[in-house]
C-alpha cells in the first residue's frame, strides 16, 4: 500500500468521540478559546542557533542572524495544516527579547548581524497572523534554574547565573517581569494568547495572581495560560506539556485545556537537524493525538520550529503537510458542540 494511502487509511481507523459540552461558568474568552482546536507553537530564539533547548544567556547573538526570516510563511504553512492560532517564544531560558525592550540591552538588538540590531520579530509575527485571520499568541517563560552543567549551559567563569532573566532583572524579577509583559501587551495590538512557562517557579510563585491581576489590567480579553497548570485559578486553560507529563485532560473533560507537543521526538522544542526518521512524529501519530485531545475538550498545540534562516523547512515541513494532508482527508477538525 503506498505511503498516502496507509496515512489516510490510518486517519480514517482513529476513533473521533465528540467532545463533551464546555462547562457552565466559563468566560466568553474561555469559550472562544475551546474552538481554536489546533495550533503552531513556534520555538525560536538563540537555542536555534546553539542548537540547545535550555540555552543560558551567554550564547554569542551574533549567531543568530535569521536571513530568511519569514513569517508570513510560519503563518501560511500553519493555516494550510488546519491551525488557527499561533505561539512564538519572545523570551526563552536565555533571556534574549525578540523585540527592542525599554527595559533591557538582552534583546534583539544584541543581534547585530540580524538588520543591523533593529529587528523586531514580534512585529512581524502579529502582522503575519492577523493579515491570515490567526490568532495571535505571545510566550514569555519566568526565572528558574536553567543554567547548570546539566543543562550544557553553565555560566562563564566569574559570571552571574541569570535564571533565564536579563542581567537588569536581579534583585527585581516581579518588577522586570511585570515591565517587559507591559511592553508586549501594549505595543502590539490585542493579543489572542499570553503563554507563562515556568510561573510556579521558587523565584516569583507567590507574586502569579499579582501578576496575573496585571495582565488582566492591560488586556482583560487576553486568555493567559499558565504552562502544566491544572486548575482554572492559576490559568484560564488547563495546561498539559505531553513530551513532558505524558499525560492529557481525562476522559469527558468539560473545561478549556491545551496540550503542547514538539512535532520533533525526544522533547525537543527548538530546531534540530532530521538525520533518521525516528527523529521527528509521524503524521499518523500527530493526527491521532491531535483527535484524542479534541475528543477532551482540549486544543492540541503542535510545536513545528523554525531553521537558524528563520523558516519553516526540510523534514519539519514536510511532517507538518503530512498532517495536514491526513487532518483533510480525515474529515477536518470539527469545532464541539456548546
Amino acid at each position: 500500500m503506498p505511503l498516502c494511502c496507509a496515512v489516510v487509511f490510518a486517519g480514517r481507523a482513529m476513533a473521533a468521540a465528540a467532545a463533551p459540552a464546555a462547562a457552565p461558568g466559563l468566560t466568553p474568552e474561555q469559550r472562544d478559546f475551546m474552538t481554536w482546536r489546533f495550533g503552531m507553537f513556534l520555538h525560536f530564539n538563540l537555542g536555534t542557533v546553539a542548537d540547545i533547548d535550555w540555552a543560558g544567556g551567554y550564547e554569542d547573538p551574533l549567531l543568530f542572524h535569521p536571513d530568511k526570516l519569514d513569517c508570513g510563511q510560519w503563518a501560511d504553512e500553519a493555516k494550510a495544516a488546519g491551525m488557527t492560532y499561533l505561539v512564538l517564544t519572545v523570551k526563552h531560558t536565555e533571556g534574549m527579547a525578540l523585540y527592542d525592550s525599554a527595559v533591557t540591552t538582552h534583546d534583539i538588538t544584541m543581534c547585530k548581524n540580524f538588520r543591523g540590531g533593529h529587528g523586531d520579530i514580534v512585529r512581524e509575527f502579529v502582522d503575519a497572523c492577523r493579515s491570515r485571520g490567526l490568532k495571535v499568541g505571545l510566550y514569555y517563560c519566568f526565572p528558574g534554574d536553567f543554567s547548570d552543567a546539566a543543562h550544557h549551559n553553565a555560566p562563564p567563569p566569574g559570571q552571574p547565573n541569570l535564571h533565564g532573566l536579563p542581567p537588569e532583572a536581579i534583585g527585581d524579577y516581579v518588577g522586570f517581569i511585570k515591565k517587559q509583559l507591559a511592553e508586549m501587551l501594549t505595543r502590539y495590538g490585542p493579543i489572542d494568547l499570553l503563554w507563562i512557562d515556568q510561573y510556579e517557579n521558587k523565584y516569583t510563585d507567590p507574586h502569579w495572581p499579582e501578576i496575573m491581576a496585571y495582565i488582566r489590567s492591560l488586556q482583560p480579553q487576553c486568555i493567559i495560560l499558565g504552562n502544566n497548570a491544572h486548575n482554572l485559578q492559576d490559568s484560564d486553560v488547563l495546561g498539559f506539556e505531553y513530551s513532558w507529563l505524558q499525560k492529557l485532560p481525562a476522559e469527558g473533560n468539560r473545561l478549556p485545556a491545551e496540550v503542547c507537543d514538539p512535532i520533533q521526538t525526544g522533547a525537543r522544542w527548538f530546531w534540530r537537524k532530521v538525520e533518521k526518521p525516528s527523529d521527528l512524529q509521524s503524521a499518523v501519530e500527530i493526527v491521532a493525538r491531535l483527535r484524542l485531545c479534541l475528543s477532551r475538550n482540549a486544543n492540541y498545540l503542535l510545536d513545528v520550529p523554525p531553521d537558524p534562516e528563520g523558516l519553516i523547512s526540510g523534514p519539519q515541513l514536510q511532517r507538518l503537510r503530512e498532517v495536514g494532508v491526513l487532518i483533510r482527508a480525515t474529515g477536518g477538525l470539527t469545532p464541539p458542540k456548546d
